[in-house]
């Protein structure tokens, strides 16, 4: 008798472990019967009068061969993006109140029949500790491929997250096509002469990304930056600048070559880039930049000043608050909500409009001042301080980063500020983004081994509603995923 209960309960413990592996780690877990060896195949059926995924979603997701696929209309009382997974041998039976509930809880059936044994039943409840979980992917510096750029979604989807934001313009490439303003991309597009720096996306490129996006539960955020950062539009049209010269690109950093904001035809010029970015992304989000923009050539613009004198303003400073407000009353009219870096809100000035949302980023340079300043303000933050969500930096130094631009897993999950500010439970903090900046010629092969397995850890933050676990644990769950994640396509 010993001989025969000591295998089951080996195995036994070893789903145990399998279950507690999930990451990011769900709200509830539960298993019980007898010990099985996975399924070659299982039946779903999807509880809810959501709309559902696709059959094909469906499998792809799951990852083994499914025998049949229903759909059970039936209300459900679940929170959006919640879900609740039964798993009870060859079946899965999984209720959610939205499409991305679904998505969440296949995502979370395919971890489970990664094992070769799993309990005859096993219940999953769930949902998220932020309403906004996302992934930042800087295109701008390093040009990616349509493939490069799905894959990312997907991985985000995998980890639970709920958009991407898509950095799209920068000094070293102009990535959107616009057809009003052609040269943007065809000019733009190729200012950079690093490796992988040059190229655009067709707006049916982007078409292709937003539609495979949404197949995944994620809203696509592009982000124009808007004054600063600028240089490669200003090479293609040089007129949309203070000096009307081609700027110099930089190979790193920025200069004071940024949009005039004196110039109508300029504002004109961003009204209709933003006009065409709005008709290709349907999400709710556009992102306005706003970071480092120096004033030096607004300062010595005659027409720039004129503006400051004009509208009553003190500097420009306020200038550059002048702008945004207008960008940001633009993306109102069309329904949509402008999304900010927190630069704005460090200086006095025209107030921003209701639709404004501040992305707080600089904890190395103001700590959290940004996030009580949006808060004063009464607008919502969304948390991606660089110490410690900023991917981009390494474990270890590496070429423009030095040991004070470093973190390792502990950091990202232990010591995060953007947890310290979640866990206050103030309504206006929206959640959580992890951003990959491409500076230093960040290429696609490093992209792997820069964000794991430390993604994980920020993951873990922006969904898990449960106390932190010890790094220990962690690294324990990391270790068992890390598997099937390589089966994924992703390595490190």
């Amino acid at each position: 008798m010993q001989h025969y209960l000591l295998p089951i309960l080996s195995v036994a413990m070893a789903v145990v472990v399998n279950a507690q592996n999930l990451l990011p780690t769900p709200l509830s877990v539960s298993t019980q019967g007898a010990v099985l060896p996975a399924p070659g195949q299982v039946s779903v059926t999807l509880k809810g009068d959501a709309n559902a995924p696709s059959d094909e979603m469906v499998r792809e997701i799951a990852g083994v061969p499914l025998s049949r696929i229903f759909c059970s209309p039936h209300p459900s009382h679940l929170k959006p993006e919640s879900y609740r997974l039964d798993l009870t041998g060859d079946n899965a039976v999984i209720e959610a109140a939205d499409y991305r509930g679904y998505i969440y809880a296949l995502h979370t059936l395919a971890q489970l029949l990664q094992s070769d044994s799993i309990a005859a039943n096993i219940t999953v409840s769930d949902s998220p500790r932020c309403g906004w979980r996302a992934f930042m992917l800087d295109s701008g510096r390093q040009m990616h491929s349509v493939d490069v750029v799905k894959k990312y979604i997907r991985m985000a989807s995998m980890l639970k997250m709920n958009r991407f934001h898509w950095h799209l313009t920068e000094g070293l490439g102009w990535r959107p096509e616009i057809k009003a303003l052609p040269l943007l991309s065809s000019v733009g597009g190729y200012v950079a002469d690093g490796e992988g720096q040059q190229g655009y996306f067709s707006q049916s490129d982007m078409r292709e990304i937003v539609d495979y996006a949404g197949r995944w539960g994620i809203e696509i955020v592009p982000e124009i930056d808007i004054p600063g950062h600028s240089e490669a539009a200003l090479y293609a049209y040089p007129e949309l600048g203070c000096r009307g010269v081609r700027p110099e690109i930089p190979r790193t950093g920025f200069t004071s070559d940024i949009f005039c904001a004196g110039n109508d035809s300029t504002l004109n010029a961003l009204f209709t880039i933003l006009d065409e970015i709005c008709a290709l992304f349907p999400g709710e989000y556009i992102h306005l930049g706003g970071d480092e923009a120096p004033k030096e050539n607004w300062n010595n613009c005659p027409r720039c000043r004129a503006r400051v004198e004009h509208e009553g303003l003190a500097d420009s400073h306020e200038l550059q608050l002048w702008l945004s407000t207008r960008m940001a009353a633009h993306l109102a009219s069309k329904g949509r909500k402008a999304v900010f870096w927190e630069d704005v809100v460090h200086n006095t000035g025209p107030r921003l409009p209701d639709n404004a949302v501040i992305q707080w980023w600089n904890y190395r340079g103001h700590g959290n001042d940004a996030v009580h300043k949006a808060k004063s303000l009464g607008l919502p933050v969304v948390l991606s301080p660089n110490y410690y969500c900023y991917l981009n930096f390494p474990e270890t130094p590496w070429r423009g980063y030095e040991n004070d631009r470093t973190f390792d897993l502990a950091d990202a999950y232990l010591r995060n500020p953007a947890h310290t500010e979640i866990s206050r439970d103030n309504p206006l903090l929206m959640g959580i983004t992890a951003a990959l900046w491409t500076d230093y010629g960040l290429t696609d092969d490093m992209i792997d081994n820069r964000i794991f397995p430390r993604i994980f850890a920020l993951a873990e933050l922006m969904w898990h509603q449960g106390e932190l676990m010890t790094l220990n644990q962690l690294t324990h769950k990391i270790t068992g995923i890390s598997a099937y994640f390589s089966r994924q396509g992703f390595v490190w």
